[in-house]
């Protein structure tokens, strides 16, 4: 666990504090894995926002990152992000990997879906009775490229369907037609169709945007779609049956989230998403006015040099970067 002594800011008071900072890893609460490797927490009883535990692990010679991520429920840009420099296909027999799996609930309602643009992440919060432990399932995403932007805002599940057919749009036939690699008018179920064997359509527009699965999951939690949500195969066939139509579906882009655990301020931060649905390179004061929003009118003392380190890096990786002022 890293350490490194500072000193801190009060930004209502205007003193100097001195204190620990840690990148803290935490432990899970009420953790389980489903068999499609999404992640299942029961969410904190005394109403924290975090939910997880990072964990390293110790890569074997066959491995590459990609089959890392899949089995511990990262995309493909969590994983890459998280371990810089390591080699994505040869990371080495012995290599230490870090799996980000320590997160920020996503901030309003907790009901229904959630879709974190800049996470590329996917949460859902099921409906519970009245004596049963209210739970978060979480899998990673893949969102709208270059041009073929997400849409933003509040909708829900209009129908869903199973192994679909794939009637790609006149645009998209154009663009591939243009790259050598002509489509025809519909493509049936079955392993050459990219929607997978589940969609779940939304009411967004025309209802053509969706939530379905893929047949490259290699691609999972990268901009990539075409303004669709893609899962990979086994999270999607795990969702499908859990989500009634009329299911509440809220799509945000909120790079950084802050909150408290006892008395220390964790911020997690990912690159932000323009409004092409592309990840670009954070403006540190942009980044942090938003913790100050975030941290409101409370006092609090905030390592600043640190915390532009953690924004700068918004690797998703959480941080401890300040404490209230009149902690111990």
């Amino acid at each position: 666990m890293r350490q490194a002594d500072f000193v801190g800011r009060d930004l209502t008071l205007g003193r100097g504090c001195s204190f620990v900072v840690r990148t803290v890893l935490g432990l899970s609460l009420g953790l389980w894995v489903v068999p499609s490797g999404a992640t299942v927490f029961e969410l904190p009883p005394d109403g924290s926002a975090v939910i997880g535990a990072d964990t390293i692990i110790t890569t074997r010679y066959q491995d590459t990152l990609l089959d890392i991520a899949r089995k511990y429920s990262l995309g493909y840009d969590e994983i890459i992000r998280a371990n810089p420099g390591v080699d994505m296909w040869l990371p080495g027999e012995g290599t230490q990997i870090l799996l980000p799996g320590r997160r920020i609930l996503p901030p309003g309602p907790h009901e229904g879906v959630v879709v974190s643009l800049p996470e590329h992440r996917l949460y859902y919060f099921p409906r519970t009775k009245s004596n049963e432990k209210r739970v978060v399932i979480t899998y990673p995403v893949s969102i709208g490229k270059l041009g073929r932007s997400t849409p933003l805002g509040q909708t829900r599940v209009i129908a869903k369907v199973e192994h679909p057919s794939w009637y790609p749009s006149a645009s998209i036939r154009k663009e591939h037609a243009e790259t050598g690699d002509p489509l025809p008018a519909v493509v049936g179920p079955g392993p050459d169709n990219p929607l997978g064997d589940y969609k779940i359509r939304l009411g967004f527009g025309d209802g053509t945007y969706e939530i379905h699965g893929t047949n490259n999951p290699t691609a999972v939690g990268l901009a990539i779609t075409h303004g669709c949500i893609r899962m990979y195969p086994e999270d999607v066939a795990a969702l499908f049956p859990l989500l009634p139509v009329g299911t509440p579906v809220r799509l945000i882009n909120v790079p950084v989230k802050v909150a408290w655990i006892d008395g220390e301020l964790l911020l997690e931060a990912h690159p932000p998403v323009d409004a092409q649905g592309q990840s670009f390179e954070p403006n540190i004061d942009q980044f942090s006015d938003l913790l100050r929003a975030a941290v409101g009118d409370a006092t609090t003392a905030i390592h600043w040099d640190y915390a532009r380190e953690v924004l700068k890096k918004s690797d998703g990786v959480i941080a401890t970067v300040g404490l209230e002022a009149d902690s111990k």
